[in-house]
């Protein structure tokens, strides 16, 4: 039988559409949303406006590069043509790495989230649970995947759209609250809207980013979907509406009925207490199954953009060629049951440390995104150099570059404030100075550079 040689471009306009979604809509919203409100209370609304202007400066970067060159490598490929051989080296394992700390996280919130259900269960048993079920969807053709995301992000959607109805319902007609209406007195009545000041908001920017994590997960679709260009330019283009409706619009609405320094006394989501607060405990129990299902298709977008970002190192000979091998679905088969073994040590974590895991896998993860989305800032700043301006392209080019990077960079320092991200500032650098010391020790240096003068046509 012949090989497989190439991704099947399975993923419809609307899989891309949603997937958008799927992968950014998360456990970062949903769980990590309880520690960014402990630190800004409700003036973590300007975190996430803050943090969503800078998403869409970076995705529009990333647009103007997938529509003209759509490939599976993505930033990696753009990093590595555009800035250097061994930055597109560093980007490719560094999402690799960010992605398995992603998905550490997601399968850390579904133990956290079944234990809602069985309180005496073993957190590390539904993680180990969601890793194989996960890992094996992937093995499947993509089209089936996108259906997968599919239908999870529209669960996730219809969720959230019915929970900022419902609670603007009661906030307005006090439903659920006796007619009494609410209100929105919650945003600066327990310590004013920055209780802990604007330093408390710069404190959350970690859990902010953190949260919009895997947005970028649609310049990876580009190598599998059937009309790139019409459906990368639409998803980037609603980055922005969206971000106000379901990061801002639903953490509006949980901070105008629920009290913010009641929210993170105990694992459970914003999502859960807001019906628990209306006196609905069937809908809690309805959006605890919202939640999980979140986590489980933001881990499903893990595994498959860590398996193509393997798959495209492999193809520039900067990981083992095996990792290239494509099965006869069209999925990198072996890329994914590495991706899968990796994902094992959250598994472990949750064993050790299962009240320290969540920081920690999220610090790392955010710590690896942004490389990842400074890299496309500058891939797409030197590209411009290249083939000069773009239809489709960055707002304020190239002063909105350098006001991303500059934010970008002060997440970096801000995480040295707290406690449970500095790790994030030991274990990355680490990771870069291991990448490189492999990079120049094989050899890898002169082969790429070959390579890159090729693709650059130099």
């Amino acid at each position: 039988m012949k090989q497989q040689t190439e991704l099947n471009r399975g993923l419809e306009e609307r899989h891309i559409t949603l997937m958008s979604l799927g992968a950014a809509i998360g456990v970062g919203l949903f769980l990590g949303s309880a520690k960014a409100i402990q630190l800004a209370g409700p003036g973590i609304l300007i975190g996430y406006l803050i943090g969503g202007i800078i998403i869409f400066i970076i995705m529009r970067a990333l647009g103007e590069l997938a529509v003209r060159e759509p490939v599976a490598g993505s930033f990696a490929e753009y990093a590595r043509k555009y800035v250097s051989p061994l930055a597109g080296f560093l980007t490719g394992w560094n999402y690799w790495l960010l992605w398995i700390f992603t998905c550490m996280a997601e399968i850390t919130a579904v133990g956290i989230y079944m234990q809602e259900w069985f309180p005496q269960s073993e957190r590390w048993i539904w993680a180990l649970a969601a890793l194989l079920l996960m890992t094996s969807i992937n093995f499947i053709a993509v089209k089936f995947y996108g259906e997968f995301e599919f239908w999870f992000a529209l669960i996730k959607i219809i969720a959230i759209v019915a929970m900022i109805i419902l609670g603007t319902l009661t906030i307005v007609v006090g439903l659920g609250n006796g007619g009494t209406p609410v209100g929105i007195s919650n945003l600066w009545s327990h310590g004013g809207f920055l209780p802990n000041g604007f330093g408390g908001v710069l404190l959350a920017m970690q859990m902010v980013m953190f949260a919009f994590l895997g947005i970028e997960v649609i310049g990876v679709t580009a190598g599998e979907a059937k009309n790139p260009k019409k459906t990368i330019r639409k998803a980037v283009n609603n980055v922005f509406l969206r971000i106000l409706i379901f990061y801002i619009g639903a953490l509006f609405v949980i901070l105008s009925i629920y009290p913010w320094d009641q929210v993170g006394q105990n694992n459970s989501s914003p999502f859960v207490l807001l019906f628990q607060q209306l006196g609905i405990p069937a809908a809690a129990g309805i959006i605890n199954f919202v939640v999980l299902t979140a986590a489980l298709s933001s881990c499903n977008s893990g595994i498959f953009s860590t398996a193509r970002m393997m798959m495209n190192l492999a193809q520039n000979e900067e990981a083992p060629k095996r990792f290239a091998k494509i099965s006869k679905n069209g999925v990198p088969a072996i890329a994914t049951i590495l991706s899968g073994i990796a994902l094992l040590v959250g598994v472990a974590l949750n064993y050790f440390l299962p009240e320290n895991v969540f920081a920690i896998v999220t610090s790392i993860a955010t710590f690896g995104a942004v490389w990842t989305w400074a890299m496309i800032l500058i891939s797409q700043m030197r590209a411009r150099k290249v083939y000069g301006t773009a239809e489709f392209g960055v707002p304020f080019f190239p002063v909105a570059n350098y006001i991303a990077l500059l934010a970008l960079a002060g997440v970096i320092v801000l995480m040295a404030f707290d406690a449970s991200t500095r790790i994030a500032l030991i274990v990355g650098p680490l990771w870069y100075v291991i990448l490189i010391a492999v990079y120049y020790a094989r050899g890898m240096h002169k082969q790429t550079r070959r390579s890159f003068d090729r693709a650059s046509g130099e």
